[in-house]
This record gives structure tokens, sequence and C-alpha cells, in this order.
């Protein structure tokens, strides 16, 4: 994992970048519905501004963090509504405004958590920069829904390392969702950055390989792209099948996405 203060820098520009999306959108437009179904533009970030108020939460006050979770149990979709429902009801400026207000409180939270320790987190207690990792994630994801919605096609750049990272650290989160069991067998990743340069991950002897394009591999990991519209190969039985049922996030894997389904995107 890369330094703290690295995954920090990522995270605030992944959050710039999401912010640009929606800073000026017309009311109308935040009742858009995205592709995450029965979700509108406002849901999207009704839900991250509920996931970095937890995060702000988790690193500067873990009491009141335990205090907030500590209903979060069975029904998974219900908990998630629950969280965002409070901000999803705010006029759609004060939702912009709470959504960086909670986005700054989490960054500077995790920042100044020492990097060696953890905080607590929905199943286990996560070093800062790999909860960090998790906001990137979650950032990347919904706003590809966000720029999907709005017809924009979005410009990576190398700070997605740390959610790449985060996607080969996960890789048994698409297994354990579907209540199967993980391969014992360790993956190699070889993906190309957004700059050209080779990100290698993983036992280099591994017969189970993944390579492709890097923001492909995010694309993928978030349920945001189809396995057949990405150029990702996979080498290997277990690999293959992995591509099929790949998420970077705990609880249920969602509808996510059909093939074909962006295809009169911009590009």
């Amino acid at each position: 994992m890369a330094q703290l203060q690295d995954v920090i820098s990522a995270l605030k520009a992944e959050g710039d970048a999401v912010d640009r999306l929606v800073a000026g959108l017309a009311e109308a437009d935040w009742d858009r519905p995205t592709p995450a179904p029965g979700w509108t533009i406002a849901h999207q970030i009704a839900h991250l501004t509920a996931t970095f108020r937890m995060a702000a939460a988790a690193a500067a006050e873990p009491a009141l963090f335990t205090r907030m979770t500590s209903t979060v149990q069975g029904d998974f979709d219900a908990a998630v509504d629950s969280a965002l429902a409070p901000f999803l009801a705010l006029p759609r400026p004060e939702l912009l405004a709470s959504w960086r207000e909670q986005r700054t409180a989490a960054e500077d939270a995790l920042a100044a958590v020492p990097p060696d320790q953890t905080v607590p987190w929905l199943v286990n207690p996560l070093p800062p920069a790999v909860l960090a990792s998790a906001g990137m994630m979650e950032l990347f994801g919904h706003g590809q829904d966000i720029a999907d919605t709005l017809g924009i096609r979005r410009e990576h750049t190398d700070r997605i390392r740390p959610l790449v990272v985060f996607g080969a650290r996960t890789r048994d989160f698409g297994y354990l969702a579907r209540g199967l069991q993980p391969p014992s067998e360790e993956f190699r990743f070889e993906l190309t950055a957004p700059s050209g340069e080779r990100w290698s991950l993983g036992d280099a002897a591994a017969s189970q390989q993944v390579s492709g394009p890097a923001v492909d591999f995010c694309l993928l990991v978030t349920r945001r792209r189809h396995r057949d519209d990405l150029a990702l190969v996979a080498q290997g039985d277990e690999a293959r099948r992995w591509l099929d049922i790949a998420q970077a996030y705990r609880g249920p894997a969602g509808a996510g996405r059909v093939p074909g389904q962006f295809a009169a995107m911009p590009r």
C-alpha cells in the first residue's frame, strides 16, 4: 500500500473530480436516473455523503462510529437506504454542501491517524490508507454512474493506483458475496496505468493471471462495466471465472451492467 499522504492526495483529487460533475447541476438534473437501478444522481451523492461521514467518525470519533453502525446488520440494502435518507431529503444545494463538508472531514480525519494504527470499520479495523483506498473505490464507482448519466467521458490519471491495489487486495469479496469459497491460489495482476507505466501485483509465478488497462480493472471491480466491454485478459480457469464475479466492496453484488450498455458513450 502507498504512503498514507499519497493515498489521501489521491482521495482528494478523486473527490474533486466527482464534485466537478455535480457542482453546476440544474435542480432537475439531480433527479435524473443513473445506471444504478432506483438511484438518481442525488442518491449517488447522498450515499457518498453518508459513507464519508462514517469514515470521518471512524477516524476521529470511534465511539460515535460505533453508535452510528450499531444497527447495521441483517438487511444490507435497508441499512444503506437508512444511512443516505437524511441527506437525500435535503434541498439539493444543502446536499452539495453536506457532501463537501463530510468529504473534507473524512480526508482530514484519516490524514491525522498514524499510518501504523487502525480505525474501526464495518467488518474489521483498517489502517487509514486502506480505508482511504476504499473511499477511492466509492468515489470511482459512484462518480462513474454520475458521468454515465450526464454523458461525460472521464479522464483518469495514475492516482487510481490505490484503487487498483485495493481491488487486488479484495479479490475474495466477489466469492464471499455469493457464498463461494475463495481459491487458495494467489492471483497475479499485470495492469497498464493511464500513463503507460506497468503495475504488477501478486506472485509472478501464479498460474492465474489478469492483465489489461488499470482503468478497465477499476471499472470491473466497481462493477460499472461488464467484463465483455473491457480489455482485460484472464489466464487460468479461476481467473476467467473471477472476471464474472469481481467486486471490491462487501455486501450484495447488485445487478451490475450488461454487455454493450454504454456503447453510445463518447470516446
